[in-house]
């Protein structure tokens, strides 16, 4: 079996929060973005049980020299087409018959 291209950064290094989210799949899809684009990224949960409202989520973390190229590259994804226009019309009824 070939070696993983992208290993995770080393922790001795520093490493910087470039993304965080509370949804699961986005994190799996923005580090698998990360990944393919050669940028070796770090998931880290934000479990924090409380009583009344559980709180979480995840973060991305990389070097700090893949800082800068890993913020476009989630900046780039986020603005992507398709998940906008359902936002825009959800609530405004425009779109819609009359």
């Amino acid at each position: 079996m070939a070696a993983n291209p992208n290993p995770a950064p080393d922790p001795n290094q520093k490493l910087v929060r470039v993304f965080d989210t509370e949804q699961e799949a986005e994190v799996m899809v923005v580090s698998g973005l990360l990944e393919s684009a050669g940028i070796a990224c770090d998931v880290t949960g934000l479990d924090a049980p409380q009583d009344v409202l559980p709180i979480g989520g995840s973060i991305i973390l990389v070097r700090e020299e893949d800082a800068e190229k890993a913020r476009q590259l989630i900046e780039e994804y986020r603005r992507a087409p398709g998940e906008e226009l359902s936002e825009d019309f959800s609530d405004t009824g425009e779109g819609t018959a009359q």
